[in-house]
């Protein structure tokens, strides 16, 4: 609803506070972690012309800062925070002497942080099974490069079903491990036997298994008959 299809004894209701006040038409907040509320007991305590007076309310804020955000913060932390809010104008004689700093101070002081930026070729196995796959192609003993790869080929297969609930060959396994180890790892029908892939569903979901087990029992019963 625009401006201009408010009537105009609903604009003094909402001036009277008669109707709801809604956040889109205030001013933003700094830190808005922190909810207006805390925006609103700072502009109050700043109205407070007793500066030993206004100095007790700002510490009442900050224990109500640090319950509301329970970030672990450090005291002087939070008086940042709070002159924040106040939009850097809060005068009040601040514990010990402490001269609070400014946001863009603080945000100078923070270094990037870089994210990961190394994406798997099939999300499902993650980068943990390239990490494993890249393990066992440097492995030089046989016997515990062809233990390795069996551990990795059933693991993958757990991922594969566990993320897409649905059964798949150990070929498919075979071909995706061949293409991740950049063709390095070959192995070949018949060489290996991976875990059975309804099992693997059947322990994701235990009470499916118990659910069929009556079924199975009474279907017995009536043949008995």
């Amino acid at each position: 609803m625009t401006h201009s299809n408010i009537s105009h004894n609903t604009l003094e209701e909402i001036r009277d506070g008669l109707l709801p006040d809604y956040n889109t038409s205030n001013e933003p907040v700094e830190l808005r972690g922190y909810g207006r509320n805390i925006k609103q007991m700072v502009d109050h305590c700043m109205e407070i012309e007793d500066r030993a007076e206004r100095t007790a309310c700002a510490m009442s804020i900050i224990k109500t800062m640090d319950r509301v955000r329970q970030m672990g913060y450090s005291q002087n932390t939070l008086w940042d925070h709070l002159y924040c809010i106040s939009g850097y104008k809060l005068d009040i004689d601040y514990p010990n002497g402490y001269v609070p700093k400014k946001l863009s101070n603080l945000k100078d002081s923070c270094g990037k942080v870089e994210y990961r930026l190394n994406k798997p070729r099939y999300r499902h196995y993650g980068n943990n099974i390239v990490t494993a796959i890249n393990e066992a192609i440097a492995t030089e003993d046989e016997n515990a490069r062809h233990k390795l790869i069996g551990m990795i080929a059933n693991q993958m297969k757990r991922c594969y079903v566990l993320f897409n609930k649905d059964t798949v060959t150990d070929n498919k396994i075979f071909d995706d491990l061949y293409e991740l180890s950049g063709q390095k790892i070959n192995i070949k029908d018949g060489e290996l036997k991976l875990i059975d892939a309804q099992a693997v569903l059947d322990a994701t979901n235990p009470q499916a298994k118990q659910q069929a087990k009556p079924q199975q029992s009474s279907k017995k019963k009536k043949k008995k008959k």
